[in-house]
């Protein structure tokens, strides 16, 4: 008795939100373009987000440090270097780079078109003697440095750490800006919602009295308005998610192609991964916009 009870309300309540949803179609449609538009300004900030990540674990298993050594160098000193190096823990691989290694790599990244400008330098090396650091991750390059500034026979030590805190420091300010546009598109979309849900229950505002009148519970009342924002926010979920898909697939092509580098986040993931994302909170966003726009009705 008590199933068919709630079985008959669920279906009382979703005929009813459809219903609604059709006599307020145009302020349905632009609610459910706010909260689209919501969603996918958080996505286009969330993508943005996860590839930069992506780009720092990226630069991050490269960083390395480069001990230049001078001409001057003893023996004695370099071998010195290269223990205090191998001591420092997190130190994962250490390799001897001579003047010839050097400019040859120097040539290569130059190209066969510019080959031409290091011609005569292989009597005169200007290239240095160096250490190439691999270290397990980017907070043992404080730990090298720190270990072997101080020692004799080194010209420079260069480390990649200016370009990864630099890289990190724009993640954070992406965050923040995308946090606060999507607080204020929040609002709008709530206000939207809120708007419509008000027509709606403002023209059976006599009717809500009666089912009051009558005995109807508040939560029975409600449902039909819960459900009818919720169907906008998932309708705003569903249609920022295919506009973000595509949108980002376009974006990827172009840009993936010019960096060979770093590999960026699939397309794919906007609908594995961020659609069920924008679905829930669309159905937040509407379920409270109708839950905070009924209340006063209630009070009848």
């Amino acid at each position: 008795m008590h199933t068919d009870m709630r079985i008959s309300t669920i279906k009382f309540s979703i005929v009813d939100a459809l219903k609604s949803l059709k006599r307020n179609k145009t302020i349905s449609s632009a609610a459910a373009a706010t909260v689209a538009a919501t969603l996918f300004i958080l996505g286009v900030f969330w993508l943005t987000i996860q590839n930069v990540n992506q780009g720092i674990l990226e630069v991050e298993s490269r960083v390395e440090v480069k001990v230049i050594l001078k001409d001057n160098i003893t023996m004695l000193q370099q071998r010195d270097i290269e223990k205090k190096i191998k001591d420092v823990d997190g130190v994962e691989d250490v390799s001897y780079e001579t003047k010839a290694q050097a400019i040859e790599k120097f040539r290569k990244q130059l190209g066969e078109q510019n080959k031409g400008l290091l011609d005569g330098l292989d009597k005169d090396n200007p290239m240095p003697n160096s250490y190439i650091i691999k270290v397990q991750k980017p907070e043992v390059v404080s730990n090298v440095v720190s270990a072997i500034k101080s020692m004799p026979g080194i010209d420079e030590i260069k480390d990649g750490r200016d370009i990864v805190n630099k890289i990190i420091t724009i993640t954070r300010t992406i965050k923040w800006v995308g946090s606060v546009m999507f607080v204020i598109l929040m609002g709008v979309s709530l206000f939207l919602i809120g708007n419509t849900i008000k027509l709606t229950v403002y023209s059976r505002r006599r009717e809500i009295g009666i089912m009051k009148y009558i005995g109807a519970t508040d939560w029975f009342i409600r449902w039909p308005f819960i459900i009818e924002g919720m169907i906008i926010g998932v309708a705003g979920g569903i249609v920022a998610d295919i506009i973000l898909y595509y949108a980002y697939r376009m974006a990827y092509t172009k840009v993936s192609s010019g960096l060979v580098m770093i590999q960026l986040v699939e397309p794919q993931y906007v609908l594995t991964n961020i659609l069920g994302l924008f679905i829930l909170v669309g159905m937040i966003i509407g379920a409270a916009g109708s839950i905070s726009s009924i209340r006063k009705f209630l009070d009848v």
